[in-house]
């Protein structure tokens, strides 16, 4: 069950410090969609606190396209944000707030020259060593979301980098670093003191 918004700003307030949220900070939640696990998004945004964003993800362009239509209005609407996994052009034709890029974008170092679009975008990448931590530094990230952090059924033969691990990449990282994986009411409380920016998921802020 995901915890309440009030919860859940306590917890990162407590955790990870007050942070004011802003159109040009970075946001502390962010929830992602998946075919599978959070086909609605509405669901998702409903458990993501005031200024939370939502990655939007899709592997077929047009599907990926019709929900971004769709989907960025309603979060601007709702005081969210949204960013488009892997498609910077589509996010700025959408007016969404940034672009999530893979690992695999992030080996196509020129390819992520793209992203800086727009002024004031948020840019996220995925990550799961210090190697891609430092090619997102390299590719202008903002920020790169770390896993998994915890165990997660979503990957179960993926081993988790644990608290310890997750705190020691974050402190080495040139940019913010979120924990993604296994995050819930329980595992959260070991991020404290972790240098976690933020937190990001799909099950912990699915609102029922």
């Amino acid at each position: 069950m995901a915890p309440s918004l009030a919860d859940l700003e306590r917890s990162l307030n407590l955790l990870l410090g007050p942070a004011a949220i802003s159109a040009a900070a970075l946001p502390r939640a962010i929830a992602m969609t998946d075919a599978e696990r959070a086909p609605d998004p509405a669901r998702l945004l409903r458990g993501l606190p005031a200024g939370g964003a939502l990655i939007l993800r899709e592997r077929n362009p047009g599907r990926l396209a019709a929900a971004a239509r769709h989907w960025v209005p309603a979060a601007h609407r709702a005081g969210r944000r949204v960013l488009i996994a892997g498609d910077a052009r589509l996010a700025l034709a959408v007016g969404a707030d940034g672009v999530h890029l893979s690992e695999a974008q992030l080996r196509r170092r020129p390819e992520t020259k793209s992203v800086r679009l727009r002024p004031g975008w948020v840019v996220t990448a995925s990550a799961h060593g210090a190697g891609a931590l430092l090619r997102a530094a390299g590719a202008g990230a903002d920020a790169a979301l770390l896993s998994p952090v915890f165990p997660t059924a979503s990957h179960p033969d993926v081993p988790a980098l644990g608290a310890l691990r997750f705190a020691a990449l974050a402190g080495l990282a040139p940019i913010a670093v979120f924990a993604l994986g296994g995050v819930n009411t329980a595992s959260l409380r070991r991020l404290g003191g972790s240098g976690a920016a933020g937190i990001a998921g799909i099950g912990f802020f699915l609102a029922d």
